[in-house]
């Protein structure tokens, strides 16, 4: 019998971090820009990356968690700045939404975020994927289509469509 190695506890600390405060951004975002009446969802994006960027300074810089990293290429810059521009438009276009949408269908645009990015990756770059990836994929799809039923409105289903084709560009 093979001994499974176990997952070191800062590893589960790491995770258990990033899932409730990735909870925590998403509730603070929403009740920021529905309940409290917060009307600037791109200064609260550029808040969101400020605060990024001190936190990935500090964890490269003083807690020296990963190595620092140089540019290696101009040609590198340019993709690291496209990916930047985009992920960042992803942050603004999702934090638009939560004006308009419930953050429990929010959720449930980001479940469908995989199959769209197998669909994009196919486009872009001609990868494809097996057969059964795209199905274990379109379930989640159809569940998320079911599940939203009649409560989508035209404005909403645009929200949904713009949200997944940019996360799933960005994953690609």
């Amino acid at each position: 019998m093979m001994m499974m190695n176990p997952i070191p506890w800062s590893t589960i600390g790491v995770v258990i971090g990033w899932y409730c405060s990735n909870i925590g951004v998403l509730l603070l975002n929403k009740y920021l820009l529905s309940n409290y009446g917060f009307k600037f969802p791109i200064f609260l994006t550029l808040c969101h990356m400020a605060a990024c960027s001190l936190f990935s300074y500090i964890g490269i810089s003083v807690i020296e968690i990963v190595p620092f990293q140089k540019v290696q290429s101009r040609n590198q810059f340019l993709k690291i700045c496209g990916l930047s521009v985009v992920f960042c438009f992803s942050v603004v276009c999702g934090n638009i939404s939560l004006r308009y949408i419930p953050v429990s269908f929010n959720q449930a645009i980001g479940a469908t975020t995989p199959f769209f990015t197998a669909i994009f990756a196919y486009v872009m770059s001609r990868k494809r994927e097996a057969w059964v990836t795209y199905g274990t994929l379109l379930p989640v799809v159809v569940g998320v289509v079911i599940a939203s039923g009649v409560n989508i409105s035209f404005i909403n289903l645009l929200d949904f469509e713009s949200f997944n084709n940019i996360e799933g560009i960005y994953l690609v």
